[in-house]
Order: C-alpha cells, then sequence, then structure tokens
C-alpha cells in the first residue's frame, strides 16, 4: 500500500504523516495497556475520565476496557480508527474489519468530553443491534447509551434523547427534528439535539441519499386516478398508444393513444381547459404507474398493500409511501382500496439535517470513491485505515456476454460448478423480480437456495449469518449497508476451516451497478479479517448501466459461442459505461444541491425565528406593538402567562403554514422552472430569484395574518381558541421521504412516503 500513498494524498485521503502519527500513539497505547491490566473496574474507569485528553491513555483504557465488558479487544488499526473519528474523518475500513466496535469506541471518547452523540445507522436493526451489543462498553464509564427505531413510541423517544449516545435511523432522527418543528411549547420536544454525528455508511447516507428529503405533511383528501381511467389506461399499447423515453424516466401519450382515451371517456379533448388540469393529469399517472413502476421490482405487494422497495439496500422501505397521486395510481392499479394523499407542513434533505451537528464523522468500507463528494459537499476528509491482516480475496476480471440470457445461464453453470465443490457462494442481483427468477433456475436442479429480497428482509440477519456455510446458495439483492457480516462456516464458524480449504466465499454479482462502491460493497462480504474468498461480475451488453451509460454508443464484439467477450476493448468500454453513470450521478447531486441549498439556508431563518417565540415573549411584543388596544383587553381578564402562550400559539400557526406554503410554491414553481425562465436567465437563477422575492413576505405576511387572528379569537383561561376558526394543526400526519423521480421530467422528484401517526 505505500506505493499508493500518492494517490490517497491526492484524492485528500489522510494516508501519510497523520496516519503515521496515529499509528504511533497506538502504538504507545499497547504498551500502556499492559500497566492497567492490574486496577479495578472503577479505577480504570475513573483514570480513562482523568486521561481521556491524552492519547494514548485514553485508547489503552477503552481497549481494557472493551476485553473486561464485551470480549472484544481492538486491533491497533481499530484504535488507529478511533482516533481518525476523534479527529472528525471519515474512515475507509473494509467490511468485516469492526467498525461497530470502533463506533462505540469514539462516541465514547466524545461523550467523556461531555458531547451528545448521535450515532447514525442506516436502519432500525443496526441501530436496536449496535446499542444493545456495545452498551456494557459504554455503561462501564458511568455513561448511558440509548437507541429509537421507527416503532419507538413518543415516550421511548423523549427518554432515548437524553441518552449520552444515541444508535438511531437516519430517517428517524430527521422525522423527529421535523415532528419537533410543529411544537407550541418547549417542554413538548422530543430531540435536544447532539454535538457530534458519527454516520455509519458513510457514502450512502452522506452521498447516494443525502438530498433525499425528509418531508413532515398534514393529512388531506387524496386524489387518484378513477377506476375507469385505470381500465381505459390498462389496455394501451406501447409504441401504438404511449412511448417511454430511453432511461425510462417518462411515458407519453401518442396522439392514437390520447384519441382512445378520449373516445372511451367521451370527451373532445384531455388538452383542453376542463380537463388539463384534473382528467389530463389523472391519466397521466395512470400511464406512469402502468408503463414505469413495475411489481417486484419498483414495489412489491403484500397483506393487500403496496409496499415501496429502496432500491439502494433492496429491502421494502418500511412503511414507505408514494404521495401526489402516484401511490394512488398504483393501488388503483393493483385493484386495491386507494389511500389518503397530504399537504407538506415541512421538509429536510439528509443532507442539511447532517449539517446540524457542528461536528461530523463517519465510518464505511467504500470511502475512498466517494472523496471528492464528500470533501465537495461536507468538507470531509478521508482517512484510509489498513486491514488487520492482509486481503486474501481474489477479485477476477468481468465475465462479460453479448445477451442477458447467456450472461445468465453462464452465472448459472458457475454456481453448479461451485456449489459441486460445497463451496458457500452469494450471489448479487439487482431487484426483487432477478433474484427470485435466478434463485428459481438454481431450484430446477434440485438445489436449495436462500433469497433475501424485500419480500423476506425480516429473516436478513438469519440468512446473511448462515450465508458462509457449506454448500450454501444465497441469492440477494443490494447488499450495502446490510451490517451483518457473512462469517465462514456460518453464524458460529464450526466450519471456517473447512470453507477456507474451499476457497472461502464466492461473491457472484449479476451486473455491475451505478456507482463502483455498490460493486465494492458486495465484493467486500468475501475476505474478511484475512480469509480467502473470490469475486466476480457477470456483464451483458444489454445491462441498463451499459445501454444508459453508453448513452446508445453502439459497439462491435466478438462474442466466442458461449456469448463470452474477451476482448480488452470491451472491458474498457464496461469501465467506461460505470465512470459516465457515475459522473451523471455526481452532477444530478450536484445541481440538485444547488436548488436545494437556499430553500435549506431560509429553513434556518425560520427554525431561529421559531425559536426566538418558543422561547421569549416574543409573540405578544409583537401583538403589543400591532393590537395594543386588543392586548390590554385581554390583559385585564387573562393570566398573563396563559397570555403568552396565546400570543404564541396563534404567531406559530401563521408562520408555520407560510413556511408550508412556501414549500408547495417552490415545489411547483421548480417542476415548472424550466418554462418560466426569463430571457438569458438560467433556470437555477430564476428559481432563486423567486424564492428569494417570496421568502421576504413570507415573515410579513404570517405576522399580518397573526395579528387578524389574534384580534378575533377567542383567548380565555384555556388559552386560544384557534380550532373555532378553523385554524387547527392537523393531529394525524405523514412523514416520507422523496428522492428521485423517475415518473417526471428530469427535473422533477420521485416520491416515496412513510406513513405516521402524530402521537
Amino acid at each position: 500500500m505505500a506505493g499508493m500513498d500518492w494517490l490517497w494524498n491526492a484524492l485528500g485521503a489522510k494516508k501519510g504523516r497523520n496516519q503515521k502519527q496515529s499509528k504511533k500513539i497506538v502504538a504507545e497505547a499497547t504498551t500502556v495497556a499492559d500497566d492497567l491490566a492490574a486496577l479495578s473496574d472503577a479505577e480504570l474507569a475513573e483514570y480513562t475520565r482523568e486521561n481521556v485528553d491524552v492519547k494514548p491513555a485514553f485508547l489503552a483504557a477503552l481497549s481494557v476496557a472493551s476485553t473486561r465488558t464485551i470480549g472484544l479487544t481492538p486491533f491497533a488499526v481499530q484504535s488507529q480508527a478511533t482516533l481518525r473519528l476523534l479527529d472528525g474523518d471519515v474512515i475507509h475500513m473494509a467490511t468485516g474489519e469492526g467498525k461497530t466496535l470502533v463506533g462505540a469506541m469514539a462516541a465514547t471518547g466524545f461523550a467523556l468530553k461531555g458531547k451528545r452523540v448521535h450515532l447514525i445507522t442506516v436502519n432500525d436493526y443496526l441501530a436496536e443491534r449496535d446499542a444493545t451489543w456495545m452498551r456494557p462498553l459504554v455503561e462501564f464509564f458511568g455513561l448511558s447509551v440509548a437507541f429509537i427505531t421507527e416503532k419507538s413510541t413518543r415516550e421511548e423517544r423523549i427518554a432515548a434523547y437524553k441518552a449520552d449516545i444515541i444508535y438511531g435511523p437516519v430517517n428517524e432522527i430527521g422525522f423527529d427534528v421535523l415532528r419537533d418543528q410543529l411544537i407550541v411549547r418547549r417542554e413538548d420536544a422530543v430531540q435536544h439535539g447532539a454535538d457530534i454525528a458519527i454516520v455509519d455508511e458513510a457514502d450512502s447516507v452522506l452521498v447516494d441519499e443525502a438530498l433525499v428529503p425528509l418531508v413532515l405533511a398534514g393529512s388531506v383528501p387524496g386524489t387518484a386516478p378513477q377506476g375507469h381511467i385505470t381500465d381505459i389506461v390498462r389496455g394501451l399499447k406501447a409504441g401504438k398508444h404511449y412511448t417511454v423515453d430511453a432511461d425510462g424516466r417518462n411515458a407519453f401519450l401518442t396522439d392514437e393513444g390520447a384519441a382512445v382515451v378520449e373516445k372511451a371517456l367521451g370527451i373532445d379533448s384531455l388538452y383542453s381547459e376542463e380537463h388539463v388540469g384534473t382528467t389530463l393529469v389523472h391519466v397521466n399517472l395512470a400511464l406512469h404507474a402502468q408503463a414505469l413502476l413495475q411489481r417486484d421490482v419498483h414495489y412489491i405487494v403484500r397483506d393487500g398493500k403496496v409496499q415501496l422497495i429502496d432500491a439502494s439496500k433492496g429491502r421494502v422501505a418500511d412503511l414507505q409511501r408514494w404521495p401526489d397521486g402516484i401511490q394512488a395510481a398504483v393501488e388503483a392499479k393493483e385493484g386495491l382500496d386507494v389511500t389518503e394523499g397530504g399537504r407538506i407542513l415541512d421538509s429536510m434533505t439528509l443532507q442539511a439535517l447532517i449539517g446540524r451537528y457542528p461536528t461530523v464523522c463517519g465510518m464505511t468500507g467504500t470511502a475512498v470513491e466517494a472523496t471528492d463528494q464528500l470533501r465537495e459537499f461536507y468538507n470531509l476528509r478521508v482517512s484510509v485505515i489498513d486491514r488487520a491482516e492482509p486481503l486474501r480475496r481474489f477479485d477476477e476480471a468481468d465475465r462479460i456476454y453479448a445477451t442477458a440470457e447467456e450472461k445468465m445461464n453462464a452465472v448459472v453453470e458457475d454456481v453448479l460448478e461451485r456449489h459441486a465443490t460445497g463451496q458457500p457462494i452469494l450471489i448479487g442481483t439487482h431487484d426483487v423480480a432477478e433474484s427470485e427468477q435466478l434463485a428459481e433456475a438454481i431450484r430446477e436442479y434440485d438445489i436449495d437456495v436462500n433469497v433475501l429480497n424485500a419480500k423476506n428482509d425480516a429473516e436478513e440477519a438469519t440468512i446473511i449469518a448462515e450465508a458462509g456455510d457449506v454448500g450454501r446458495i444465497t441469492v440477494s439483492t443490494q447488499m450495502a449497508g446490510r451490517g451483518t457480516d457473512i462469517k465462514l462456516g456460518g453464524a458460529d464458524e464450526s466450519e471456517h476451516d473447512k470453507v477456507v480449504e474451499l476457497g472461502g466465499l464466492c461473491v457472484i454479482g449479476t451486473g455491475r451497478y451505478k456507482s463502483s462502491r455498490l460493486d465494492n460493497q458486495l465484493r467486500g462480504r468475501a475476505g474478511r479479517q484475512g480469509d480467502p474468498g473470490y469475486a466476480v461480475f457477470y456483464v451483458s451488453l444489454e445491462d441498463e448501466l451499459i445501454l444508459s451509460g453508453g448513452d446508445g454508443e453502439s459497439v462491435t464484439a466478438h462474442p466466442g459461442p458461449d456469448g463470452l467477450i474477451e476482448e480488452k476493448r470491451i472491458q474498457d468500454f464496461v469501465e467506461h459505461c460505470q465512470r459516465v453513470t457515475e459522473g451523471q450521478l455526481l452532477e444530478i447531486h450536484s445541481q440538485t444541491w444547488k436548488y436545494s441549498k437556499l430553500l435549506a439556508d431560509q429553513r434556518v431563518i425560520i427554525d431561529e425565528r421559531r425559536a426566538t417565540i418558543l422561547d421569549t415573549e416574543k409573540a405578544l411584543e409583537d401583538f403589543r406593538e400591532r393590537a395594543p388596544q386588543r392586548v390590554a383587553e385581554l390583559e385585564g381578564t387573562v393570566d398573563h402567562d396563559v397570555l403568552v402562550q396565546a400570543a404564541r400559539e396563534v404567531m406559530l400557526y401563521h408562520l408555520d403554514m407560510g413556511w408550508s406554503d412556501h414549500l408547495a410554491l417552490m415545489d411547483e414553481v421548480r417542476e415548472s422552472i424550466h418554462l418560466r425562465a426569463i430571457a438569458r436567465e438560467t433556470p437555477l437563477t430564476e428559481f432563486h430569484r423567486i424564492a428569494v422575492r417570496e421568502f421576504k413576505s413570507l415573515v410579513n405576511r404570517a405576522v399580518d395574518e397573526a395579528v387578524e387572528t389574534f384580534t378575533t379569537v377567542l383567548i380565555d383561561a384555556d388559552g386560544a381558541h384557534l380550532d373555532d376558526l378553523g385554524l387547527s394543526r392537523p393531529s394525524a400526519t405523514w412523514t416520507y421521504m422523496v428522492g428521485d423521480n423517475p415518473l417526471e421530467k428530469k427535473t422533477g422528484r420521485f416520491i416515496q412516503g412513510v406513513t405516521d401517526i402524530f402521537r
């Protein structure tokens, strides 16, 4: 690795002097640890608190405490990684090298310095598992640790957020922040903020899903395509009645298709003023649901409900939904009961959420590939941590085939040959449908196959834990963020040596992913902690990555009798296609952030004003200035504290509704900005101009409306009776996530929702 130092330095990764310094400190810590072994638990805990700023002594004490409490003695590289986290880096640490312990040690270090720490995970399972697993180590030092999950009640969340170290999935932490933006009394807050964010699977959270907005919405009646519209659209034929663009993001009615729909509905024109805002919208929603959203690829139907699939993780996105008619259109398509949508009350991207923490650090097995994004968007640097043991995994060059059918035939043949030896095999696929088709193809040979996809993700931990046992074949969708190591010889490693003799775990990818980081997440499942392993990816020239990344470029290849292509220029072409796709993803991130950043900055202003109203008598002071007679009247009949709270609730109601209206307006502007841009102005510039103009009037308008309400609403000993004026806050809300939208133009967004009853 020494010869690669120039590359890590060029990428912004700390692989030079700083790493040497870390290794020196760790070496000193090893010597100190020997002297600490004789201390009692109480003496060791006290020693640690006294030496928290003395790095060798602190690391030594952590190591001894870890051995005593959870039976894990940190490797030198784990102590080194802990140092880099404490210095605020994102650490690049291979799969299976012990990131869970590293995160807990760093969190303990921060907490011992009086900092509150959020250890952010990618899912509920990891939050609960890691908090429970690491609890003895954290509590050894007199610190408290807790976790939240999607199922945590409001009371459980309030208690959890009071701990020194809180484990939680990123979306749940974000939703709690949003819900706290609706409180009208400070004591109703669930969260209390945090000083430190330690982000697990940092590239996934900080890059892949960074611009996914978390949304809080109040329930309103949903709009859905009428049943007969769904039936009409179901009968349309691709290529004749509608077309789908090359990247599969948009579907369009042809003139012939529009005529068919118009005749079936008995109307003159879908595009008339009467129908363009209603009937046409419903037809387009039904068409998008029919043509672009595929069952067992984008969603599954389980227990009579549509459940979305998180494409980046291959799991059901628990309780997520599409709002704005898309969910309803899919439900109508599947013949299910149509649910309701919602009005956006507040929104925040994951990137803005992470920006709320004064200090951010993280860990992942694929950080180097995301170095540019981490530096550009977060000013974070990457530290590469060496493996405890040398890598023994063999990564074979891609096996490229002319057609998808030839590729899959080759995959099955390879699996059969390897299975005959007893070598365990993990196959990474791209979606539910592919995983099930491949599993069925293998089962035709009377071979048992374990399938891990969105339909059975509840069994995830068990399936992964046994995937390294002799003779096991596991077919899985995306492995990124799974969080459970595959141990050779099964969960108890009883057959470890036998699997080692067979060559370790064999990893097969059925196609390159859009990012090389996701490829490496899959590869990294083999060869953990010095074990042998093998990885290979099968690719076809018909794969989506090749078709989209190659931008329709025609390539001439000379496949063999079985379709295998062994020309180096085709290997280079596949690499080129992936680089193009990665570049597109980075450009989308950059452009999307430029649209999102201004709203994020405006949201900070709203947060600050809201905090001022909550924590002071600012609202009553404003009313005293704008409606002095009303204030004087009320001060004679209402207790001062009650009047302060009433003024606060009136002002917050109109501020919150004003912000909601602003978000809705800017969403509409963004969707149509390419039409609204004026001459010689870019869409982004015009968007910013409108956003600034509208925001300037938001607060003043909210105050004007609040004054009008304050002068008319009944305020007595029970406070302000806003409900009497129809100004009640929603008692039921949706929380959902919004991602990239294949259903609309490239400036659009794809909406995934999460239902939640506001407690």
